[in-house]
């Protein structure tokens, strides 16, 4: 009795997960937003999630939760139900923030299910700042270490780190919570610079608000060919993000497969690929196996830069 009862849970068990998959989705689904509303998490998320509707059947929710350099939203992704019904938007910052002790989640809370973007760092100042060049800023930052300001999207920043621990100086970091308000407070006066991804500010770079000083990259970006890379400049920093979705640790394989298919699908929809190309945020596509290769390699790249800064604390 016991093994007939054992095999008719698993049978109900299979069967049950099949039918949830087939009725998936029901509902509107969640994707999660670990930064505030307006930076380039927030704008890549968004056109993501509006290609995706027609492909899913159901609205694609975009729900902000800023905090913690991203912790506290991908912390509540991860803990959220493994039903398939929130899809958070991972960041870089999951490869580092568990390292340097400040979130008590890890890329293992998440089964990895798309890269979608991956972008390189560029500095930024005002149009009136006395910095005309990458030059500048450091020599500045050496002859008075901590007297430049830099608008820090997060904190600990690992487009400064790299910097700091490359050229061997030390800025004065202002947090913010996110692209959308440091570049605001970079217009505004409050800081020197800031490094973000070119699609967070391109529309203040075309509008001559904003001056970009170099691209932490190995080669100059298609769309702001003009820019010289760092590494021209005689300083080989290469740094920057990328940005995927994940689902809470547990999602049933049926369900990860066609949440996988959808979104993939829309990534590759011309409205999606048009807004990315028009607001210079790379494209880059991973499955869910490449995906997590990707951010464990990632992981592993960071370690050393993580166990230099905390020589520093």
């Amino acid at each position: 009795m016991k093994k007939a009862a054992l095999v008719l849970a698993l049978v109900s068990l299979i069967f049950g997960s099949a039918a949830f998959a087939a009725d998936f989705p029901a509902k509107n689904i969640r994707l999660l937003v670990p930064f505030a509303a307006g930076g380039g998490t927030d704008a890549v998320a968004r056109a993501l999630a509006a290609s995706a509707e027609k492909h899913l059947g159901q609205p694609v929710v975009v729900m902000n939760k800023a905090g913690g350099s991203g912790a506290v939203g991908m912390t509540e992704g991860a803990m959220a139900k493994a039903d398939g019904y929130t899809v958070t938007m991972v960041t870089r910052e999951i490869a580092w923030l568990p390292q340097m002790g400040l979130a008590q989640i890890t890329p293992d809370n998440f089964d990895l299910l798309a890269l979608i973007n991956e972008d390189p760092a560029i500095m930024l100042v005002r149009p009136d700042s006395k910095f005309t060049s990458v030059k500048d800023v450091l020599e500045a930052a050496k002859a008075a270490p901590g007297s430049v300001k830099f608008g820090s999207t997060a904190k600990p920043n690992f487009y400064l780190l790299a910097l700091e621990l490359n050229q061997k100086v030390r800025f004065n970091q202002i947090p913010y919570n996110g692209a959308a308000e440091a570049i605001p407070a970079l217009m505004g006066g409050h800081v020197d610079f800031t490094m973000v991804n070119p699609g967070e500010a391109i529309s203040q770079i075309n509008a001559g608000q904003l001056k970009p000083l170099g691209v932490a990259s190995d080669v100059r970006m298609a769309g702001l060919p003009d820019v010289p890379t760092m590494t021209e400049q005689g300083y080989p920093i290469v740094t920057g993000t990328w940005r995927g979705l994940a689902l809470p640790r547990g999602t049933p394989d049926a369900v990860k497969a066609v949440l996988g298919n959808a979104f993939r699908k829309a990534a590759q929809e011309k409205e999606f690929t048009d807004f990315m190309n028009g607001r210079t945020l790379g494209i880059r596509l991973m499955n869910s196996d490449e995906f997590k290769t990707f951010v464990d390699n990632d992981v592993k790249a960071l370690t050393e830069i993580v166990e230099e800064v905390k020589k520093q604390q």
